[in-house]
């Protein structure tokens, strides 16, 4: 199974393969673990994003290449009908780290993959159930250019609100369920799903670090 984040286009920016745990065809539950190769993308220029000033971010086109998922290894929880994700931050020595919210639009399934557009605002809740927004600035950038309508501007708020509230009641996801996950040490890294561009083989680059959307 594969988590894939489509551009408003219709193109695919990024591919997140995972191992999938639990999946009731609603809800799927998943292990992304540090060092996966994934496909990720860059500008045009050859610029991660976060490398060009916030005012080019979103009118730059961009391009995907091969990657590795770097930093932190996580479980994603991935609701059909929920306008985010929850991902469980684990560092490299295993230990639960907090939780980053990715707010999201759902696109539905394919028969190997759950697709998404990627909000670009999130929220990030800490251990203690405290919360706070993440790239305002660049979600305000992405509404200025026309990445995001201003009615799922709205939606993507909203349901960071909701989350923001469950954080601050100690409710599920953020009750300490799956913090002490550990996966099995035998499992191989997820892999990539078959038919990708010989181009975006990981083993055609080096890898370099993530940048979302």
């Amino acid at each position: 199974m594969a988590e894939r984040f489509h551009r408003p286009d219709g193109s695919i920016g990024q591919v997140h393969p995972l191992r999938v745990l639990e999946d009731d065809g609603r809800v799927l539950l998943a292990w992304l673990p540090a060092g996966t190769p994934i496909i990720g993308s860059r500008l045009a220029d050859g610029r991660l994003m976060r490398e060009a000033p916030l005012d080019q971010r979103f009118r730059i086109p961009r391009v995907a290449v091969p990657d590795f998922w770097h930093g932190a290894s996580t479980l994603r929880r991935i609701p059909e009908d929920e306008w985010s994700s929850v991902w469980w931050f684990f560092d490299l020595e295993g230990r639960f780290k907090n939780w980053y919210v990715n707010l999201e639009i759902p696109l539905g399934r394919t028969p190997g993959a759950v697709d998404r557009i990627d909000g670009v605002l999130d929220v990030v809740v800490e251990r203690d159930g405290s919360w706070r927004w993440d790239d305002e600035d660049e979600a305000e950038a992405a509404l200025e250019v026309g990445r995001l309508t201003l009615e799922q501007f709205d939606r993507l708020r909203a349901e960071g609100e909701r989350i923001g509230a469950l954080a601050e009641r100690g409710a599920y996801p953020f009750d300490g369920t799956d913090t002490d996950f550990r996966p099995d040490p035998g499992w191989p890294a997820p892999e990539l799903p078959p038919g990708l561009p010989a181009s975006l083989s990981p083993r055609s680059g080096e890898g370099s670090a993530p940048a979302r959307r």
